[in-house]
């Protein structure tokens, strides 16, 4: 995707917060030019004021991009502005969690492309992972130009449907905070077998960072990568017989906690 198209048309980005941030500094660093973007938040931050981007002005006309990035309870204020871009040529993107595209369709119109998508916050560091999915009226046009815009802040994946979207948030949106718990608990073990605390956090961390680095990389599966450090009786063997316990291990654990998260994006849909 051409940042330049969008340049032409202009970009508007509801909300401005860390995952609005995060995407803008993306974009800026991708080439499109400060001019060209709009954004309305009601407490803009230092960064954002040195940016150089509109921030509050008055909107342009028809613009080919709106990006909504407030959290779903200041919706109902902010949805109004945009209603007068319903129903045309631009493209509504959502990355508001829990936010159904038929709210989108009821208060902007049924026939405006909208893109809805799921963000996780290593988008901070340009390592994010974010789920899309559109509406009837999102053309395959519109898909590659939200996938573009969100590569700017790490990988993109496309859903069959939207009822994915709950899962989605139970694996990698809600998924990060589970990662920095593991952190923060291995860190704890750490010091519980007599390490001093700083070096423990500092283990754990790289630990983790590492892994998940090796494991994105390597040719090898996740399950290939365990066996491979996995001695015969040795000391990860021992742990492991703890951790992969059916019944009260890793398994058991993430497949409930995942199934909680999942559960609590349907009913916050429902609302």
């Amino acid at each position: 995707m051409d940042m330049q198209e969008i340049a032409a048309r202009g970009l508007v980005l509801l909300g401005c917060g860390k995952m609005g941030s995060a995407m803008l500094a993306g974009w800026l660093e991708g080439g499109l030019p400060a001019s060209s973007v709009w954004v309305i938040d009601p407490n803009p931050s230092d960064w954002l004021q040195g940016t150089g981007v509109h921030i509050n002005a008055e909107l342009p006309a028809a613009p080919g991009i709106v990006l909504i990035a407030v959290k779903p309870q200041m919706m109902g204020t902010a949805l109004p502005v945009l209603q007068s871009y319903g129903n045309g040529a631009t493209l509504f993107i959502s990355v508001a969690a829990g936010t159904s595209i038929a709210t989108f369709e009821d208060v902007l119109g049924a026939q405006s492309p909208i893109v809805r998508a799921m963000p996780n916050t290593p988008a901070a560091v340009g390592r994010g992972i974010t789920a899309i999915i559109g509406n009837t009226h999102a053309t395959d046009t519109d898909l590659n130009r939200a996938e573009g815009l969100l590569k700017a802040v790490g990988q993109v994946v496309r859903l069959d449907h939207e009822g994915q979207m709950d899962a989605v948030t139970g694996v990698s949106g809600s998924g990060p905070a589970y990662v920095f718990h593991l952190i923060e608990t291995l860190a704890i073990a750490g010091e519980a077998q007599g390490l001093p605390a700083e070096l423990a956090m500092q283990l754990a961390k790289a630990t983790v960072a590492g892994a998940g680095a090796l494991a994105e990389t390597a040719e090898d599966s996740p399950s290939q990568l365990r066996i491979n450090v996995t001695s015969p009786n040795g000391t990860t063997q021992a742990a492991l017989d703890v951790l992969m316990d059916d019944d009260d291990g890793f398994p058991a654990l993430l497949n409930r906690a995942v199934a909680a998260a999942t559960t609590r994006s349907k009913e916050l849909a429902r609302g």
